[in-house]
């Protein structure tokens, strides 16, 4: 053994050995982890689940959703998915969001976050042994090598979602005040909501294609029979968007209070016209501003070699000379 460490020490350096045991620890929890969270299933656990009444469904402790067979990933569900229902809904909310509606996205998300930052930390183990054959390394900067990739790889999948759904809520914006005018004029033509709706998601298909999604999904629901206020505000809560909320609300209260659709949608419009290009005006007077340190970079370097340099260089040429 003591021959075995000075040959690690003599290779690896003098953190060889506590380096190699990390390893091995490592790769043993990755060999054990599909077995700790292979899930298997108490014949107990589905006589009280077939036993117990529907309306007590989705308590603490009890599937948040109906297991797939196809699922490869639904032996490690207790892993993978938050085990609260206040947080599954937040966390499927937002992949919602971002235009991820799959049945497993939770799950697939957070197992791209485990198998991203396991393949981090093991890519910066690899550059650290690497690194310690050749150099002399402080532990600082073996920590930084290790866990940097580790977290980088973590932290990537939700910086993707959250980048996604930010993209998504522009395009439904910038969208928007277009889908309005569309479907103003298929209610003015004598058309229905619902007529128009499909109309729009039709016609918008090209240029937003998150927004028609949308308008599919409301016109798909309302085919199905599903209440046309619930399925409005699930189309508000899956944009995520405010203007989409107060459609929504102008919508719902103009079909409780009996009121014209389309004075409702020609003041609306004409709202979202004119929010569209304040937008565009508040875009364009960021741009001295953001453009002024640009300017500077680029413009001050050169103008002042311009300017210093033959100074600098005949000053140079008469202490040389000197």
């Amino acid at each position: 053994m003591e021959q075995i460490q000075a040959m690690i020490t003599d290779l690896l350096g003098p953190y060889g050995p506590l380096m190699v045991v990390g390893l091995l620890g490592t790769f043993l929890i990755l060999i054990t982890l599909p077995v700790l969270l292979k899930k298997e299933v108490d014949p107990l656990d589905k006589l009280k689940a077939a036993g117990k009444p529907e309306g007590k469904k989705g308590a603490k402790g009890e599937k948040l959703r109906s297991a797939s067979s196809k699922d490869k990933l639904e032996k490690y569900s207790n892993f993978l998915e938050p085990q609260n229902a206040e947080e599954y809904s937040a966390a499927k909310l937002k992949l919602m969001q971002a235009g991820y509606r799959s049945q497993n996205s939770v799950r697939i998300f957070h197992f791209a976050q485990f198998a991203l930052g396991i393949f981090g930390l093991i890519c910066g183990g690899i550059y650290a042994i690497i690194q310690m054959a050749s150099v002399e390394v402080s532990s600082q900067d073996l920590a930084i090598w290790i866990m940097g990739p580790a977290l980088v790889g973590y932290y990537l999948p939700k910086y993707w979602v959250t980048r996604r759904q930010q993209m998504r809520q522009e395009a439904i914006t910038n969208g928007f005040p277009d889908s309005l005018d569309m479907m103003l004029v298929c209610v003015e033509a004598g058309q229905s909501l619902d007529q128009s709706i499909i109309r729009v998601s039709r016609e918008l298909k090209a240029g937003f294609p998150d927004l028609a999604d949308e308008f599919e999904i409301v016109s798909q629901e309302v085919k199905a029979g599903k209440d046309k206020n619930t399925v409005l505000k699930d189309m508000s809560d899956r944009c995520g968007v405010a203007d989409i909320s107060s459609f929504v609300t102008v919508l719902v209260q103009s079909a409780q209070f009996g009121t014209s659709i389309a004075d409702a949608l020609r003041v609306y419009a004409s709202e979202m016209r004119d929010k569209r290009v304040m937008r565009a005006e508040e875009a364009a007077n960021k741009l001295p501003t953001k453009m002024t340190l640009a300017t500077m970079m680029l413009t001050v370097p050169p103008l002042m070699a311009m300017l210093i340099g033959p100074s600098l260089y005949a000053i140079a040429v008469n202490l040389g000379g000197g």
